[in-house]
């Protein structure tokens, strides 16, 4: 049996909204935070060496990382619905936002957090300036097709929505001035695949806007 494990407020939120574009039938725990550090309770670190979210189980298999857990997923039950094929003109950028997700964005906003916590300005810097690019990359790109994937939803959506919307709520960030990127959260928060993995993962929290 397939199963989600979500860590409340985390990047498995990915896992779970994959689960029901895909459609599939799968197994959901949440997990809630500890009070005392807001960090996974034991039992969710017992589940994989890293410890951390998100986490899925597929019978006795256990496979971390939201990228590995969104190709996995979509490649053995979803029959690679959520990737475009290498001949589709989406299939390069699809590659593209999927990897540089994880790989450079959430990257660059963690930097900025570990900036604030030593009492740094997170806004200055090269650290500052390559968030900044960033942002005005998603703005740019989100002009200029309906999806990061390109025509259709791919997995580099599933990537990219955490981190515009939940991620970016602990660090109080307007993005009125992005407004390719605020058409796009609504775009996806209207998606009735969404609706059901937010209501599953995070029950009570405000969608997206």
């Amino acid at each position: 049996m397939l199963t989600v494990h979500h860590l409340g407020i985390s990047q498995s939120e990915r896992i779970v909204w994959l689960c029901e574009e895909l459609g599939l039938n799968y197994e959901f725990k949440r997990y809630e935070r500890r009070a005392d550090n807001r960090l996974a309770p034991d039992e969710y670190k017992a589940l994989h060496p890293m410890g951390i979210a998100p986490v899925i189980t597929d019978g006795d298999f256990v496979l971390g990382e939201s990228g590995a857990i969104c190709d996995y997923l979509n490649a053995k039950y979803g029959n690679g619905t959520l990737a475009p094929a290498a001949d589709d003109p989406d299939f390069a950028d699809h590659l593209f936002w999927f990897h540089w997700s994880n790989g450079t964005f959430m990257a660059t906003l963690m930097m900025q957090l570990a900036v604030t916590f030593a009492g740094g300005d997170p806004a200055g810097g090269f650290v500052g300036e390559r968030a900044r690019i960033c942002w005005e990359m998603c703005e740019k790109r989100l002009g200029e097709a309906p999806f990061f994937g390109g025509r259709n939803l791919t997995t580099a959506d599933i990537m990219m929505m955490y981190i515009l919307t939940t991620s970016r709520a602990f660090r109080n960030m307007s993005i009125d001035h992005l407004p390719n990127v605020k058409a796009y959260i609504a775009r996806i928060a209207a998606r009735p695949a969404y609706q059901r993995a937010m209501a599953k993962a995070e029950p009570g929290m405000p969608l997206p806007s």
